[in-house]
């Protein structure tokens, strides 16, 4: 018997993987609430598909849907409070997305997080920027401010123990620490099976409400009486159900995928636009 090994070879894990299920633990003992849905987002993609053959620019379609998570907990701030000790939540007033962003530094390509500040106050052009400005970027701005995060984490055994616990109890008291770092909500990569392949990412989730994107397919849907094929997405939806009871949660969900499927916020970029054009022209005369 040939017992000798075959060939192999000893790469290094990246320092994001490593600290990720270290942060993972901080938020175990969570209680979770689960939605999969599928959403129509024939109109947003075709909007997308059409300023690109305009202008040449390819839209953030995350952008989008960033930028109708942010209004739709604007509209209901409960979706996005922390606990704080036994006795009381914190909400806050500004919706900040915390996602996972891909950079590539050199041949390599690495996953690293980054914060949209203020999201429910911006346009969808203007989330949009932001991620692109972010992805020519070599480090994003958030992530200097994290290092000594995950620099702590990964400290060796026992004092990533008592750094973990120290945290934890520091967050209990003040759960803003961790909304600084990753933002009140969050959203996970777009796409993560493929564009025509359906399927749900189902997570443990690291914030009071995130989303997990999907994959899209073409399936058949009735469209005002009528049968037609539509551009449908795999979402999933992870509430905290020691904060996030069902009724708000369905609620919630609801106008999520209303604000998707109508296409909101599109054509205020239009209207954007055509304003900037109308106030250049006044001022050039």
């Amino acid at each position: 018997m040939n017992n000798k090994p075959g060939s192999y070879q000893v790469i290094d894990f990246p320092l994001e993987r490593r600290a990720m299920p270290a942060y993972l633990d901080l938020k175990s003992g969570t209680h979770r609430m689960y939605a999969l849905l599928e959403v129509d987002v024939t109109g947003a993609r075709q909007f997308i598909e059409d300023y690109k053959a305009q202008t040449g620019e390819q839209l953030s379609f995350t952008g989008y849907l960033i930028f109708c998570l942010a209004h739709a907990v604007d509209e209901d701030k409960a979706v996005q409070a922390y606990r704080k000790g036994s006795k009381q939540l914190i909400v806050s007033d500004e919706v900040d997305v915390g996602f996972m962003i891909e950079l590539k530094k050199g041949e390599k390509r690495i996953l690293t997080g980054h914060v949209i500040p203020s999201a429910n106050h911006k346009t969808y052009h203007e989330i949009h920027q932001e991620i692109r400005s972010v992805q020519s970027t070599k480090e994003p701005p958030s992530a200097a401010t994290a290092s000594w995060f995950w620099t702590a984490l990964l400290l060796p055994w026992p004092l990533s123990s008592l750094f973990k616990a120290l945290f934890r109890a520091a967050i209990r008291r003040n759960p803003k620490i961790v909304t600084s770092l990753a933002g009140t909500v969050g959203i996970s990569s777009v796409g993560m099976f493929g564009k025509g392949h359906a399927g749900w990412g189902i997570a443990s989730g690291t914030h009071v409400l995130d989303l997990v994107v999907g994959g899209t397919a073409r399936k058949l849907a009735e469209v005002d009486g009528r049968i037609e094929s539509r551009e449908m997405l795999s979402l999933t939806i992870i509430f905290d159900h020691d904060v996030i009871d069902g009724a708000p949660a369905a609620r919630f969900t609801r106008r999520l995928v209303e604000l998707i499927e109508s296409g909101f916020g599109l054509d205020l970029d239009k209207t954007r636009t055509e304003d900037e054009s109308t106030t250049e022209v006044t001022q050039t005369v």
